[in-house]
């Protein structure tokens, strides 16, 4: 009879898998989901798992030491292994960079480290239905570089800027969100050189990170 309590109750519920390298955090993660209507935790790691879980999730919890500094392939194994599954980082900082290789990785919702409990519920439910969560800030930041992805700065403001013919080079891929890594296969460079590249473009940009420069460049009008 318990048995078939449990069905009924967990019949619609939100399967939930919590990825956490702290056993104290998945527990009491766990108790906070069982707590609330219409979630079950069907499971729960210190690392992304090896084949996909079963029964399946519709949302892997992952907290922000899972994924750092490893952030991309982690996501991308998640998505690779359970490709339904709505991916949630919880923890994060309010990082523009670390937030848009998120998003390009393909997660449904990015939550900060001061958020509460009831937020956290309420993020795992908003991602099992297909939305999207992310602090406002962060998701106008993704707006403005949206609008700006197809556009190039032109002539006389990269000279203006100071910017060299190589770094100039550089801002389309940067705009289409590459990381140093995939910048470098483009243009057959050393990592570290495309590194060094886009450290010297954020200085003279006076910029802190890469979506920063790309908004200080269409504040001062760019070429479509």
């Amino acid at each position: 009879m318990a048995a078939e309590e449990r069905s009924e109750e967990y019949d619609d519920a939100i399967g939930v898998y919590i990825i956490a390298p702290n056993r104290l955090l998945r527990e009491t993660l766990a108790r906070t989901l069982r707590q609330r209507a219409r979630v079950e935790v069907l499971g729960a790691s210190d690392r992304v798992f090896d084949r996909a879980p079963v029964p399946r999730p519709q949302v892997v919890l992952v907290s922000a030491a899972s994924v750092l500094p490893t952030c991309l392939e982690t996501i991308r194994r998640i998505r690779q292994l359970v490709p339904e599954a709505s991916v949630l980082l919880f923890g994060m900082e309010e990082n523009l960079d670390l937030f848009f290789q998120a998003v390009r990785a393909g997660v449904a919702g990015y939550l900060l480290a001061e958020a509460s409990a009831a937020e956290l519920v309420e993020a795992v439910r908003a991602v099992a239905r297909d939305e999207a969560v992310c602090p406002p800030r962060l998701c106008r930041a993704l707006f403005r570089w949206f609008a700006t992805q197809a556009a190039l700065p032109s002539p006389q403001l990269c000279r203006h800027h100071g910017l060299t013919r190589r770094e100039q080079q550089l801002l389309p891929l940067l705009a289409r969100g590459l990381t140093n890594k995939e910048i470098a296969a483009e243009l057959h460079l050393a990592e570290q050189t495309v590194k060094n590249h886009v450290h010297r473009i954020l200085r003279k940009l006076g910029s802190n990170n890469r979506l920063e420069a790309l908004a200080r460049l269409d504040g001062a009008g760019w070429r479509v």
